[in-house]
């Protein structure tokens, strides 16, 4: 299995130990590097120490764009309002996600304390990584994105209290809105708790919405 190249952003004013990690992955086409000016953004309090690890995406051909190569967590072979996409490399996906679970719970983070972010194509990824884990997590953040498989989820394990944040842009005409309100409702039949917010913006994220982002992770992160 491949191993992830990734860009890691550390917010620690104190120079405490690190105790917490966000794995945030991008959209179609982007890179670890689109999120990385938005860490200093979120108003994190100076109390805590946070790893953020922003993965690059594998370079694969994109059949709904011809066939060209470029930075994606799986291919899409459709553009219908559910998308039909490979399911198989999703899978894929998350398995490289888990992997850098992995290396943060050797560097001495709790699996609990290790959330997981992901706008668009990543958020799917992130979904099926949360999902389907064997360790507990600490949240989910889903940004402008879809439940791609959850035909293939019926229940979920040891992450069934985790945090769920999903976002969405009410003008989002990538991801239409609706698709954020369908992965809420199948989320809340498998018993979990998501929140929902939308904002008035495109597939994207705006201000407002990166200081809620923080006051959501401060909420995660805070020391007892």
């Amino acid at each position: 299995m491949a191993t992830l190249e990734t860009l890691i952003v550390e917010h620690n004013p104190n120079n405490q130990p690190v105790n917490h990690a966000v794995i945030w992955l991008h959209g179609l086409g982007a890179s670890g590097y689109d999120f990385q000016p938005i860490v200093p953004e979120l108003g994190l309090s100076d109390e805590v120490a946070v790893r953020f690890i922003f993965p690059h995406a594998p370079k694969i051909p994109v059949t709904v764009n011809g066939g060209y190569v470029m930075p994606a967590w799986y291919d899409i072979l459709e553009m219908t309002l559910q998308r039909r996409v490979d399911i198989a490399q999703i899978t894929a996906s998350a398995a490289m996600i888990d992997e850098l679970i992995a290396e943060q719970v050797a560097q001495g983070i709790a699996s609990e304390n290790i959330i997981i972010a992901g706008f668009s194509q990543g958020g799917a990824v992130a979904y099926h990584t949360v999902l389907t884990s064997k360790r507990k997590l600490g949240g989910l953040l889903a940004l402008s994105t879809y439940f791609a498989s959850a035909e293939m989820i019926d229940s979920v394990a040891v992450n069934q209290d985790i945090a769920i944040k999903i976002d969405h842009g009410q003008f989002d005409d990538v991801v239409p809105m609706v698709l954020g309100l369908d992965a809420k409702e199948r989320l809340q039949k498998l018993g979990l708790e998501p929140t929902f917010s939308s904002y008035p913006m495109a597939h994207q994220v705006c201000l407002a919405q990166i200081k809620d982002i923080g006051n959501w992770l401060n909420s995660l992160t805070k020391t007892a």
